[in-house]
């Protein structure tokens, strides 16, 4: 197994009377891109900030990169890129990044070689000598990602890195998060964008209510089709038929029949039992539950809007 470099064990956080963090346990292995999920309130910030030690924990342990959390060693190796960040906008872009670089002891041609390279991938460099004051919402979260990793960190925890970006943008930032995969780095992925973690993360984690109810490896995760059919005509025996080859077979509204299914290959079986039946089929299309569909399966009925 991966060498792992976040492990928590039951990690809690109260503040005053109100449990932000109920049981929080998890492991994130090397080179592992990682995604936080859960509704607004569900306890995913503070989970952050304690894995950060910018929140002491109530009670529970946990590690980064084999040390403690908050070891400063450890530290040095870890990124960071907040959701509400606010930095000195009278900087320049290439400013930021040299100070920032020197916060973790970097300095000489090695600092100013890495501030080029980073200024570069993130589509900034022409703006690098331009105070930030005067950047856009994407060019400020694409310099607040080169600074996240002006350290060459092991680990990088991003907090809704495509927040303001541009389509292209948001291709930007999955690349140099695979760039990262490759080279074993690992990110702990916090978003909303359900559809950018489905594209960028191994491993997925639904928090509710302060503790982890359900992980999943995106890869396994969808064995299940969903399959809408049009056909008919549709008789009662015929749905009923359906049900030998789907999990669900149900009628909508405008007719359509929406079946699951648990392997690819029942699909063609499915449309040449239905013409046995004289049944006409005019359209039949398959699609892989999609992570959209995992969280509102998983948050259940009863959770309300942030």
């Amino acid at each position: 197994m991966s060498e792992a470099v976040i492990e928590t064990q039951a990690l809690r956080k109260l503040f005053g009377s109100t449990l932000a963090v109920e049981s929080l346990s998890l492991s994130v292995r090397k080179g592992e891109v990682f995604g936080f999920l859960g509704p607004n309130g569900a306890g995913k910030t503070t989970s952050v900030k304690m894995l950060l030690s910018l929140v002491k924990p109530t009670s529970g342990r946990a590690q980064l990169l084999g040390a403690p959390v908050g070891d400063r060693l450890a530290r040095r190796r870890i990124g960071f890129l907040p959701e509400h960040f606010r930095f000195h906008d009278c900087l320049t872009g290439r400013e930021l990044l040299r100070f920032h670089g020197r916060l973790h002891g970097l300095k000489g041609f090695a600092l100013e070689s890495r501030i080029d390279t980073l200024l570069a991938r993130v589509d900034l460099l022409d703006a690098a000598d331009r105070p930030l004051h005067g950047y856009s919402k994407g060019m400020l979260q694409r310099a607040g990602l080169a600074q996240a990793l002006i350290n060459d960190p092991l680990l990088v925890f991003l907090d809704e890195p495509t927040s303001g970006l541009d389509p292209l943008g948001r291709f930007l930032v999955r690349d140099i998060i695979s760039e990262l995969r490759a080279k074993g780095t690992s990110v702990f992925l916090n978003s909303h964008l359900l559809g950018e973690v489905e594209a960028t993360c191994d491993r997925v984690a639904f928090v509710k209510h302060g503790r982890i109810v359900r992980e999943l490896i995106l890869a396994e995760a969808t064995p299940k089709l969903d399959v809408e059919l049009v056909a008919e005509p549709l008789h009662d025996s015929v749905m009923e038929g359906l049900r030998q080859f789907a999990m669900i077979a149900e009628r909508s509204v405008d007719g359509k029949v929406r079946l699951m299914v648990s392997r690819e290959s029942a699909i063609p079986e499915i449309v040449r039992w239905l013409v046995a039946k004289s049944v006409n089929v005019h359209a039949i299309h398959a699609r892989p539950k999609s992570l959209e569909e995992w969280f509102l399966e998983v948050m259940g009925e009863d959770q309300r809007p942030g």
